[in-house]
């Protein structure tokens, strides 16, 4: 049996119709940047994120990006974030003029460890970043209480949570902004680059769509220098369209994930991942545990199954971060999980019988004992 690590195909067969009507809209309408598509796309994720505005942007790393600058960061100041995380997270802090500070993982749920907040802030620091990793949301309570005793913005990377919930509250609604990417292979993904933020600060919107914007508040009048940051509209007709499916799709990872961990769990060997109890997991990625990951990667693929690492290389060790000067061991949470992390087969449209197989698979490879 063959077992895609992902099905873009499968994903988009039933919408291709309703693509082709929305692009042909788009078409006759004439305007492809922006535009009616993208601010009824706009409108539609802020309510489903439960916030009262959204911003349509190029890319889920302009969104981090733009978020910042909104948020007064700037040269020589600190932005605290995690390590473990896609480098987009410290690349936008960097595009600011901003240093990316570190502070390591929940070794359980593998979002930012709010313990370690007090030892990375600075008088520098302007802003916090937490990631809502493979799809649940960070430990949000603390990490706020924090950031309002010393008046520092909170920023969710919400790139991987589309639809999780701490509490009861939607990613993206919980800090002083949510940044999403829309990157083809997310939860919600467009049909090419796109991203957004949602907040429920009408004066942060509004920088957004300014700096989004080359910096105009009216047609060739700038304001501030900006950047082109806007979403085609094209992408946002297109997502206003899988945004109806979202939910049902999250529900079916979530089904995914309840058979994979109820089997991973009674294999010793096997770290299944962990949902806390006060989140709603939406498994962007389900990612396991094992020793000799590279081992049952290897031995996984020559069975037909696909599988990924998510990711390899902490952003400390990066060598583009290589000036930061963090030696090995500096976060060893995020070290060590780096090592271990597998990603299996996790889409809304994985069929029982390859689940089933999928589990059988990774189980009689970590019992066979062949692993170095």
């Amino acid at each position: 049996m063959k077992v895609p690590f992902l099905d873009l195909k499968a994903h988009h067969a039933p919408l291709r119709g309703h693509f082709k009507s929305a692009i042909a809209d788009v078409i006759d309408s004439g305007i492809f940047a922006g535009g009616p598509a993208v601010a009824d796309f706009e409108e539609a994720f802020a309510a489903f994120c439960k916030c009262d505005y959204a911003v349509g942007l190029g890319s889920g790393t302009e969104a981090v990006w733009l978020a910042l600058l909104a948020c007064g960061v700037g040269p020589g100041d600190e932005v605290i974030t995690v390590p473990s995380t896609f480098m987009a997270t410290a690349e936008a802090i960097t595009y600011c003029g901003a240093k990316p500070v570190f502070v390591d993982v929940d070794e359980r749920t593998y979002t930012m460890a709010p313990d370690g907040l007090a030892r990375a802030l600075t008088s520098r620091t302007k802003a916090i970043v937490p990631v809502h990793l493979f799809g649940q949301i960070a430990d949000m309570d603390p990490i706020l209480k924090f950031g309002r005793q010393h008046g520092i913005p909170v920023i969710e990377d919400a790139a991987q949570g589309h639809g999780a919930e701490y509490k009861g509250r939607r990613a993206g609604s919980i800090g002083e902004i949510g940044c999403f990417s829309f990157y083809p292979g997310k939860n919600l993904g467009a049909l090419g680059e796109a991203g957004a933020i949602v907040t429920n600060n009408l004066e942060l919107a509004e920088k957004i769509r300014i700096l989004r914007d080359h910096g105009q508040a009216r047609k060739y009048h700038h304001t501030v220098v900006g950047w082109n940051c806007r979403m085609d509209a094209i992408q946002g007709a297109c997502l206003a369209i899988k945004l109806k499916h979202l939910e049902r799709g999250n529900e079916l990872r979530r089904a995914h994930a309840a058979r994979y961990t109820a089997a991973f769990n009674a294999v010793e060997e096997i770290v299944a991942p962990f949902e806390a109890e006060c989140a709603r997991h939406v498994y962007h990625v389900y990612a396991i545990r094992v020793p000799d990951r590279d081992e049952v990667m290897r031995q996984l693929e020559a069975k037909g199954i696909g599988c990924g690492v998510h990711y390899p290389v902490p952003v400390h060790l990066q060598q583009a971060y290589a000036s930061l000067e963090h030696a090995r061991g500096a976060f060893p949470v995020s070290e060590q999980i780096a090592q271990e992390f597998l990603s299996l087969p996790m889409f809304p449209e994985l069929a029982q019988a390859q689940v089933d197989y999928v589990i059988e698979t990774v189980t009689e490879i970590v019992n066979s004992g062949v692993m170095a």
